[in-house]
């Protein structure tokens, strides 16, 4: 069953480009009312120009850097003055860096932490509640393959979304009797900017798959009426996150070493 979402709000983080536009474009075609969230301000606002018009929908702008200690009350806060309630959350923001670990920005590093882990955490948790209490949208966070194996070379990213699938994960089966769909999108290789501020595709495993293919296959698994805990998008990409969980973990290292580093 398709399901609509009108008459909902979605909250999206890094919405102003890739995975996070497109979730807000195929949740405005479903009548979902949006907020989106990111810290450039003016991509937001010709995306929210073009879905008012193209759908009919509400949709806020919020731009707000996330990296920051209580941004989830923070953000809740904001909107509840606003007199908004979120049915559906979609932690997308995130992003990775490439290098060995000795090499790495120490400053860098924990901006990426504590935006892939502990922004999600504390949005989620924020959140929470009032998604329970609404039972018509769903948690969606965006993992990813990098999730399935240790990442030699990407070190913390793929920790990272180790992390957030397994956050996830835990916290579908908590409320598995809620009515609140939970779900940990894991994308491979996408046609994104994500490459960009990685500085290049070298890290790309795979046939690289578009946004909307992504985001179909998130939603898909929310259509479904038993939403799984965790979806990998794209046929090749289930294959590969299978076969990493079966192999012995220094064989499975040893082949994301070669997959990534270039150095």
């Amino acid at each position: 069953m398709t399901m609509t979402y009108a008459g909902t709000t979605a909250l999206i983080t890094g919405a102003s480009s890739g995975l996070g536009a497109e979730f807000a474009g195929q949740f405005a075609a479903r009548g979902s009312n949006l907020v989106l969230v990111a810290r450039r301000a003016d991509r937001m606002e010709d995306l929210a120009r073009d879905l008012r018009s193209r759908h009919g929908v509400t949709v806020t702008v919020l731009p707000m850097d996330l990296g920051r200690p209580g941004v989830g009350r923070e953000l809740f806060d904001e909107l509840s003055g606003r007199g908004i309630t979120v049915d559906t959350l979609i932690n997308n923001a995130g992003f990775a860096t490439h290098g060995p670990l000795a090499e790495e920005n120490p400053d860098t590093i924990a901006a990426e932490i504590s935006l892939n882990v502990a922004a999600l955490v504390d949005i989620t948790r924020a959140f929470l509640p009032g998604l329970l209490a609404s039972g018509k949208g769903a948690l969606l966070n965006v993992a990813s393959t990098a999730a399935f194996q240790p990442i030699p070379g990407m070190a913390v990213y793929g920790a990272t979304k180790a992390f957030v699938l397994s956050f996830t994960e835990a916290v579908a089966h908590e409320t598995k009797n809620s009515g609140l769909n939970v779900l940990a999108l894991c994308p491979g290789a996408t046609r994104t900017e994500f490459f960009e501020v990685l500085g290049g595709e070298t890290a790309a495993v795979g046939k690289m798959q578009t946004s909307e293919q992504v985001v179909a296959t998130a939603l898909k698994a929310l259509d479904r009426k038993d939403t799984p805990g965790s979806v990998v998008s794209g046929w090749l990409n289930r294959v590969t996150a299978g076969v990493a969980q079966r192999l012995p973990r220094a064989v499975t290292v040893a082949i994301a070493a070669r997959a990534v580093q270039d150095w």
